[in-house]
């Protein structure tokens, strides 16, 4: 029979390598983590906003409440190798309105090499091809632009039926125009509860803040405008913040050649 020190000595043995074996596979776990689970998000100072990993290309969109902005500080600012490499511009609304700061923001930051997009918000109380008339009359593409963008977010109680007629015309109409497949601008909900599958062949540019990882939505998307409160040098207000879902060449080949 073994004695009872024996027993001892096997249960201390056993004790003692149940607890190497936790400490062991804790040990493999948070090296895992720490070194090869990247965040979602890192927030920048500078900026101050988080912004999302795993993006190559980072922009911004302004209309007036971003007053008089200085387009060679924009283009300047980097931090920790994230730079804006695109801005949307508000040119129009609705069927009589031009946005006071377009011409301006048009021009200078085409002058800082920002690659740049106009878009109009677009009425859901007016005539999609009189909204198309007014973008038109203000807009002149160059190579390098990027594609006009349709901005609808809003109801009006107006009916779904009719927001999606009066948008369908503009956007066809905005196309045969400028000779470019034009972007579709809106937030999660709307698209799903508003426009839905009749839009799903136009490129989305989706708003959806504050989210762990993506926007919740179930079709593809271009772009994403993830947060409305970032900072950028030369703009005196809060600016919206947006990521481009492709490389650099999916970038490049969207462009107006």
């Amino acid at each position: 029979m073994p004695s009872k020190n024996k027993k001892n000595y096997t249960r201390i043995f056993l004790t003692g390598l149940f607890i190497f074996l936790i400490a062991g596979t804790l040990a493999i776990v948070l090296y895992q983590y720490f070194f090869y689970v990247k965040p979602k998000f890192i927030h920048y100072k500078e900026f101050g906003i988080n912004i999302p990993v795993g993006y190559e290309i980072h922009g911004i969109d302004v209309a007036r409440y971003q007053k008089l902005i200085s387009w060679k500080d924009v283009k300047d600012m980097e931090v920790d190798g994230v730079k804006l490499g695109f801005a949307f511009i508000k040119a129009t609304e609705g069927a009589n309105y031009l946005d006071p700061n377009f011409k301006r923001n048009w021009k200078k930051s085409r002058e800082a090499a920002i690659p740049r997009g106009a878009y109009h918000f677009f009425n859901p109380a007016k005539d999609g091809r009189l909204q198309a008339s007014q973008f038109i009359k203000y807009v002149e593409l160059q190579p390098g632009d990027l594609p006009p963008v349709l901005d609808i977010e809003t109801t009006g109680n107006v009916p779904y039926a009719t927001i999606r007629k009066e948008a369908l015309e503009w956007l066809q109409i905005i196309e045969e125009y400028y000779g470019v497949t034009p972007l579709l601008y809106t937030n999660v909900d709307y698209y799903k509860n508003v426009l839905s599958s009749d839009f799903d062949a136009y490129p989305l540019w989706v708003a959806h803040y504050y989210q762990p990882e993506q926007p919740r939505i179930s079709r593809s998307w271009i772009f994403w405008q993830h947060n409305d409160k970032g900072r950028v040098s030369g703009i005196d207000a809060p600016v919206d913040f947006n990521v481009f879902s492709g490389d650099s060449t999916d970038f490049q080949s969207m462009l107006v050649q």
